[in-house]
């Protein structure tokens, strides 16, 4: 009896090891939030795992995972959901309960996040989200399912996300759906974030487009790959559920780059000094002058003089404004329509969105900026019981708030 004890005891012991992180006080439901991130890191324990046993790519046996657990069938009794393809990409397709008053019903085009290599449309947390969004809007919301890193890699994502929209947008489709051609944005969170604004500096530049997107609304979005040393870079390195090294190798992974390179690009050696291309357009995203003083203040910019010339010969995507929106030029910018954009204060990618922000209202875009001092990376998604977090509502409302009075 006495044995079992101290085995039971050294038991406990180590999973509240394994569980227990230092955690900021005013992170949303901190020991719910040790106890996701312990999931997760279970997880790609486990891929890493079978990654080294020689039986598959760590990504795709991470994304096995993930979508063996969440997988959702399209099924619904208020809101009507389809799985079809748009122009050879797979779609969900969500349409919201019809209203005699209003015939024709507005759209968002939902792209989903998981650093362009996980999670799918149609796995629990999405399916959720998309279903409660149609509702909610009385909408027609279609959740790209677009293919994933290691299978393809960018601009790949790129193409799929833009070749179903502009499927969506033809006449015929919008009036199968029963949708205004008006009141059409583009949404998605994280990689999804990223995604969606590429797409919208895209469709804004396109002068054979005859209809534009009404809106884009960016849930803490990934928007650029020149500084990984920002304020909340630094401030969250380590905080769940994304870090600054798996972030960047999530960058890495989507441009088929050397993952030895990871190291490196955590102290920016990829945008040097010596480096006059990446030294010009870091002048797009100077953190000091977009970030409020607040946010500033105890933090200096990490600028190498000299990097690893290797990085951007090898990986020259990491410049390409179609994979870091936040460097498109100012010109581009003023093109883009009403913006939403929500931020999590312990968040790596927060700085991001706030600089988006205030280079788009420098652009006299009309930008609405929500942040969340308690929330965290994908916070928004947890709404549901036993990973149900205090912001994920308060997130989530926000969200469907704005859509509602500007869509």
């Amino acid at each position: 009896m006495r044995s079992s004890c101290v085995v039971l005891a050294a038991l406990v012991a180590l999973a509240a090891y394994y569980i227990y992180i230092p955690l900021p006080s005013s992170a949303s439901d901190p020991w719910k939030l040790m106890l996701l991130d312990a999931a997760i890191r279970s997880i790609v324990q486990v891929s890493d795992l079978i990654h080294y046993l020689g039986l598959s790519h760590p990504l795709l046996a991470m994304n096995f995972i993930f979508v063996s657990l969440g997988k959702k069938s399209a099924w619904s009794a208020r809101v009507k959901v389809t799985d079809t393809d748009f122009d050879g990409v797979e779609v969900r397709v969500f349409e919201g309960p019809p209203k005699p008053e209003e015939p024709l019903k507005r759209s968002v085009v939902f792209v989903h996040g998981g650093g362009w290599a996980l999670a799918s449309a149609k796995i629990e947390f999405y399916n959720e989200l998309c279903m409660e969004m149609a509702e909610e809007l009385n909408a027609v919301i279609v959740s790209v399912d677009y293919r994933l890193v290691p299978k393809v890699h960018f601009p790949e994502q790129i193409h799929d996300v833009v070749r179903a929209t502009k499927y969506f947008l033809q006449p015929e489709v919008l009036q199968k759906y029963s949708v205004d051609p008006d009141r059409i944005g583009i949404s998605g969170d994280s990689a999804g974030g990223n995604l969606a604004a590429v797409l919208c500096q895209q469709f804004s530049q396109d002068v054979n487009l005859k209809k534009k997107l009404k809106v884009q609304a960016l849930i803490y979005p990934v928007l650029q790959a020149l500084d990984f040393n920002t304020p909340s870079y630094q401030q969250n390195a380590n905080i769940p559920i994304l870090s600054r090294h798996f972030m960047i190798k999530l960058w890495v992974a989507y441009f088929k780059g050397n993952e030895d390179f990871v190291q490196e690009m955590v102290v920016n050696n990829h945008t040097s000094l010596d480096e006059k291309e990446a030294t010009a357009l870091r002048a797009r995203l100077t953190w000091t002058s977009l970030l409020p003083a607040s946010i500033t203040k105890n933090y200096k910019p990490v600028v190498q003089t000299t990097g690893n010339a290797r990085i951007l010969q090898e990986i020259p995507q990491l410049l390409d404004v179609r994979s870091s929106p936040l460097i498109a030029d100012q010109e581009v910018l003023k093109h883009l329509p009403k913006t939403y954009i929500l931020t999590c204060e312990h968040d790596v990618l927060r700085d991001d969105g706030i600089m988006y922000a205030k280079r788009l209202e420098s652009a006299d875009v009309e930008v609405t900026h929500d942040h969340f001092e308690d929330g965290f990376h994908g916070c928004l998604l947890f709404t549901k019981w036993p990973a149900n977090f205090a912001v994920a509502i308060q997130t989530r409302n926000s969200y469907f708030k704005w859509l509602d009075r500007n869509l």
